[in-house]
Order: structure tokens, then sequence, then C-alpha cells
């Protein structure tokens, strides 16, 4: 069912990501009432140099729910 793609800048270790990724799992289960089994969540890591073509310039503004805020 729904998968969860997260990317952030590097320099967190292992154990931080995983808690991350368990606390979505979880929270996105929680609010669509459904088994934290269905959701699966991955982590990647974009060089800051490299966000605006990697990460920026691929959002589909029509489904951007919160934009960041400078």
């Amino acid at each position: 069912m729904p998968h969860i793609h997260i990317q952030m800048y590097p320099g967190r270790d292992q154990a931080t990501k995983e808690r991350i990724a368990e606390t979505m799992q979880r929270v996105l289960a929680e609010e669509m009432h459904s088994d934290k089994k269905y959701f699966s969540v991955s982590i990647e890591d974009v060089l800051p140099e490299n966000w605006k073509s990697q990460v920026e310039d691929r959002i589909d503004k029509n489904n951007l729910r919160i934009p960041k805020n400078l």
C-alpha cells in the first residue's frame, strides 16, 4: 500500500534513520487507520549541491501539501 520516501541531506547515522522511518510508518498507519505492516519507508541522502535538481525540480506542485518556509 503506501510508500513513504524521505529525501534529506546526508549526516544522520543509521540508528537515527531507523527511528525516523519507524516513526513515519507508525504515524501514517495511525492516521490511515491501517496496520503499519502495509507501509514501507525509504530514506535517500541527497547532497546539498544536488538538492535542487534531484529533489526540488522534481516535486509535482499539485501534490505538494506543505511547502518549505524559509
